[in-house]
């Protein structure tokens, strides 16, 4: 993408509804195009982390098992637990480490905060830290050497071979500046990020064997296969589709200038993730797509919760700022079928 293409996708960052100056996370082509410029003088290759290609080498196999016992072996108590435990993995993510602590989009009293960070452990991609600064990464420096997932480096990588090989210096300096304040002060992260190995090997692994066999009689291997082990995959599959074909496959309403798309699949399969054009346009609205709810069960989840009173402060761009965008940068035709 060209420094032109970014100071026009810069302009979109004008003010929220709730008076914000700017929006969190927006990109500087400044920042950009100098970073674009260092990356020419390091000198790098690529590293290969065996130990990781085993472990997923290892995981693929597990869950190609748990697929087949999930379609023949598998009782249908055990097929519905294994889908609710995607699902709230999901929103441990999609709600928590994505919307609530990478993006700030909206603000959570301590219990809500408490039951996120309890979900985001069923999904195990990274204590909520970690996420958050990698994500944080990828927003302010998208498709550079600074982005972890870098798509200019192929959808492979994208999807999950940035997880296989050494990061880039130029993730680890960039990161390195990040203010992460907000999250290293949060006694509930700090918690989580103190207790993450016996959190999540008793949320991911754990837990989901020990319900079905003890509630409904499952076997304890088909329960391990199933809920745990391909649950796990492929919700790992699902959150790596929006670094990949959310990407790649779809229509941008809201700038043409990015890589970033609007993708129905991944808005699905990821719980509601997949507007992906309007999220990295309006980076702070805790909606992340104008998809209906009927789509965008994270959304559900936190108006839900706004509405006993555990979520406040929800962020969102105002409509007079949509069609702007739309109207200088993006497509009125390509735009209806995000309104779904």
């Amino acid at each position: 993408m060209t420094v032109k293409t970014r100071a026009n996708a810069a302009k979109k960052h004008e003010k929220c509804e709730n008076g914000e100056n700017a929006q969190y996370l927006a990109i500087n082509p400044d920042e950009i195009a100098k970073l674009q410029e260092e990356s020419k003088k390091i000198p790098y290759k690529m590293e290969i982390v065996w130990r990781n290609v085993a472990l997923f080498g290892a995981l693929h196999f597990g869950a190609a098992i748990g697929l087949y016992q999930l379609i023949f072996d598998a009782k249908w108590p055990t097929v519905l637990f294994t889908f609710m435990m995607y699902v709230l993995g999901g929103f441990g993510i999609t709600a928590g480490a994505h919307r609530l602590w990478s993006h700030k989009s909206y603000k959570a009293k301590t219990p809500m905060r408490v039951f996120l960070m309890l979900l985001n452990n069923i999904a195990l991609q990274n204590d909520i830290i970690e996420w958050a600064r990698d994500h944080r990464c990828h927003h302010k420096w998208t498709d550079t050497d600074a982005d972890p997932h870098n798509t200019t480096r192929g959808f492979f990588f994208a999807h999950m071979g940035w997880l296989l090989v050494r990061k880039h210096p130029q993730v680890k300096e960039a990161g390195a500046k990040l203010d992460l304040s907000d999250l290293l002060s949060d006694p509930v992260l700090v918690f989580q990020r103190k207790h993450y190995f016996p959190l999540v090997i008793l949320s991911c692994f754990v837990f989901p064997t020990i319900v079905p066999v003890y509630f409904w009689g499952e076997s304890a291997l088909v329960a391990f296969y199933t809920a745990a082990v391909f649950r796990y995959a492929f919700t790992l599959h699902a959150t790596w589709c929006i670094n990949s074909a959310a990407h790649y496959f779809g229509w941008k309403p809201y700038d043409h200038s990015i890589s970033p798309v609007e993708n129905v699949f991944t808005t699905i399969a990821a719980v509601g993730e997949g507007g992906h054009n309007f999220h990295h346009t309006f980076p702070q609205d805790y909606r992340t797509s104008e998809y209906s709810m009927k789509f965008n069960w994270t959304r559900v989840l936190i108006d839900s919760a706004a509405a006993i009173g555990l979520v406040y402060d929800r962020k969102t761009a105002s409509q007079e700022m949509i069609n702007r965008q739309v109207d200088s940068h993006g497509s009125h035709d390509h735009w209806k079928k995000s309104m779904m």
